[in-house]
């Protein structure tokens, strides 16, 4: 499995929270390599990975597929599009962006940008009430291809960066699938200590929405979240964030199984697979939150690759921590840490 190639597929593929059907129906193609009886419902991509048994217990791999976005909310008279946000978007960076709308053909734009010379200095950061994305279409050329609440991304490809690192959009959370894929291709002809079932979740961006129906209709025993976090980058707070390159941040948290933490821990040593501790105090932030609460509740956890520059059209991650992600899930569902 070419892991650099699968996520740049995955990424390139658009779905903005809502409208995740091009990045699913990719993902599910991938899938069915591994669970030929994947499908897609209510946005979700699930399949069954091997044999399922009632002497096992159940486990859940979840990894989001939707990206952040914009949805379209209104076309002025003099042909500029104004958006709001799907998602976390820091404001900051949105001038001067060239962005996708993907209406009933997918066309360019750019977000407009105030010359500086004409900003008299001021470097105050725009609402999107002030966000206007211009296309050099008039309004009765975009109302015969854009409609209101399409979605709108990033114009962006993924790049290779020195050594194992890549740069792009929504590599949160797409590596994170890449991730479980290759789990389970390592697992292909060993035997699981689980009956593990995956998920492509929909709408974690807009709170979870996905993984809150999938943890209802799966109702796993234990679960975990595979997704990113914040990696070290110049000027942040070290003790906060993980590092690229260091192998997979396993969570630590009130709100996760601690049982589960510690299994991970321990297959990370045996297997000596580089990781990292995330600790939280509280929430996560990630579908692990609904797993654990979903019906009487499973055993949830996390394990998350460093990401720098979240949310943002330059995310970069260190491919080796996707392997080793994948090798710890595998080593997970092997059992290997009971």
């Amino acid at each position: 499995m070419d892991i650099k190639n699968m996520i740049f597929e995955l990424c390139h593929a658009s779905g903005a929270s809502g409208n995740e059907l091009p990045a699913a129906e990719t993902a599910l193609e991938m899938l069915r390599k591994f669970c030929p009886d994947a499908e897609i419902v209510g946005g979700n991509v699930i399949g069954s990975f091997g044999t399922h048994s009632p002497s096992k217990k159940n486990l859940v791999l979840d990894a989001h597929i939707d990206q952040i976005g914009m949805i379209v909310t209104y076309i002025t008279d003099q042909g500029f599009i104004k958006v709001g946000n799907l998602g976390g978007i820091d404001r900051r960076l949105l001038p001067a962006q060239q962005v996708r709308i993907h209406g009933k053909h997918t066309i360019k734009g750019v977000i407009c940008s105030v010359p500086p010379h004409l900003s008299k200095g001021e470097s105050t950061v725009s609402s999107f009430d002030d966000i206007a994305i211009d296309t050099g279409m008039t309004k009765e050329e975009l109302d015969k291809i854009v409609s209101l609440g399409d979605t709108v991304t990033f114009d962006v490809s993924c790049r290779s960066l020195l050594g194992s690192r890549i740069t792009g959009g929504a590599l949160d959370d797409r590596c994170g699938i890449a991730a479980i894929l290759r789990a389970l291709e390592l697992m292909r002809d060993k035997e699981s200590a689980y009956n593990v079932t995956v998920i492509f979740s929909a709408q974690e961006e807009l709170g979870e929405r996905g993984a809150k129906i999938g943890a209802y209709s799966l109702a796993p025993d234990v679960a975990i979240a595979v997704d990113v976090s914040f990696a070290y980058a110049q000027g942040e707070n070290e003790r906060k964030c993980g590092y690229l390159g260091k192998g997979a941040m396993i969570g630590i948290s009130p709100c996760l199984s601690r049982e589960i933490s510690d299994k991970l821990i321990a297959a990370a040593k045996s297997g000596n697979i580089p990781f990292q501790y995330e600790v939280m105090n509280g929430m996560t932030s990630t579908n692990a939150d609904q797993y654990s609460v979903a019906r009487s509740g499973a055993k949830a956890c996390t394990v998350s690759i460093p990401l720098r520059n979240m949310h943002t059209p330059v995310e970069v991650i260190d491919l080796n921590d996707v392997e080793n992600t994948a090798v710890l899930l595998c080593k997970f569902m092997g059992g290997e840490a009971e």
